[in-house]
């Protein structure tokens, strides 16, 4: 059958050299951070005056802009991030929204409906309060500069520090920890110093830490959260006996129809009472939950034990002896 191989020969080939252009076609690039650009100008007020200078190459698909994550929350220290405003020398879409997270102040800047593709470059700039920490005779600051937010790779990354004062003690770590190296530095005379540091991978940033003599900035006694939990046994005594009732309801006769309303909203009640004045003073992830909020999840789960019994006993017996409660 030589005509068939003939004909079979021409499209076969053609197959082939597709499959052989689509294997060495390159891949779609991925996203990347080039460069980004870090100015801590430190003032004598003790503030700090952050300006970010990002170029972010986006994928084919194209996104509506950045995402940049900033720490106001390490640990129980309190820090302030304000003014916050945003541009694009590139034309990009530029607008900046804030969201509060339990730790972080998220940067949204783009818009949702456009797509920006390719390269493009943004400028963040925003005020810190509450950053330098009082030492004998020293201010210090210790600040994360890019963040460990970013889940692309970061080419070339420089952090510009600025004083009041001459810059004696200053330094800089790159990485994630406790896997960090120095970076390199530079000092520009005797009030700035530039550090700098190559292929940074995603979910790894650069912290400098500055010391300062005393009286060279203002610094107000550091803000601390309360911590997120305050109570004791008392509260977990509580919750433990709300959970063992759980037992016995499953096994005598369902509570009347009020019980588990009036226990729930009790509960409520009283959970709501221990944690608002915290979020009007601290905002919504400022809370503390004490025993008191303990209490009354005990009095839900007892609440929503009770609802369950009588949903599965209550109605059956109704049924059965033509009763209600």
């Amino acid at each position: 059958m030589p005509h068939v191989r003939t004909r079979l020969r021409g499209p076969l080939i053609a197959l082939c050299c597709l499959l052989a252009v689509a294997a060495s076609a390159p891949p779609a690039p991925a996203e990347r951070i080039p460069t980004y650009d870090v100015l801590l100008d430190l003032r004598p007020d003790g503030t700090v005056h952050v300006r970010e200078t990002i170029t972010y190459d986006f994928d084919t698909a194209g996104e509506h802009g950045i995402e940049r994550r900033v720490r106001y929350r390490i640990g129980r220290r309190l820090y302030g991030v304000h003014d916050v405003r945003a541009g694009s020398s590139t034309g990009a879409p530029a607008r900046a929204r804030t969201l509060t997270l339990p730790h972080d102040v998220q940067i949204t800047v783009g818009d949702r409906d456009r797509t920006v593709h390719g390269r493009q470059a943004y400028v963040i700039e925003y005020v810190v309060t509450g950053a330098f920490t009082p030492a004998p005779r020293s201010a210090v600051l210790t600040w994360d500069a890019l963040g460990t937010g970013w889940d692309v790779a970061i080419g070339e990354a420089a952090v510009r520090v600025v004083a009041p004062v001459p810059l004696r003690h200053a330094g800089c770590r790159a990485g994630r920890p406790p896997l960090t190296v120095r970076c390199r530095r530079d000092r520009d005379g005797p009030y700035a110093i530039d550090f700098t540091q190559r292929g940074l991978r995603p979910h790894e940033g650069m912290t400098v830490k500055v010391v300062l003599p005393e009286g060279a900035v203002r610094v107000p006694p550091p803000r601390y959260a309360a911590p997120y939990w305050t109570g004791g046994w008392a509260g977990l005594a509580a919750l433990a006996c709300a959970l063992l009732a759980l037992v016995p309801l499953s096994r005598r006769p369902a509570p009347g129809r009020a019980a588990g309303p009036v226990l729930l909203g009790g509960g409520l009640a009283l959970i709501v009472w221990d944690v608002s004045d915290d979020i009007v003073r601290h905002g919504l992830w400022g809370f503390s939950a004490g025993d008191t909020a303990l209490t009354g999840l005990a009095l839900v789960v007892a609440g929503a034990g009770a609802l369950w019994a009588y949903r599965c006993d209550g109605p059956f017996r109704a049924t059965v002896t033509g009763r209600g409660d």
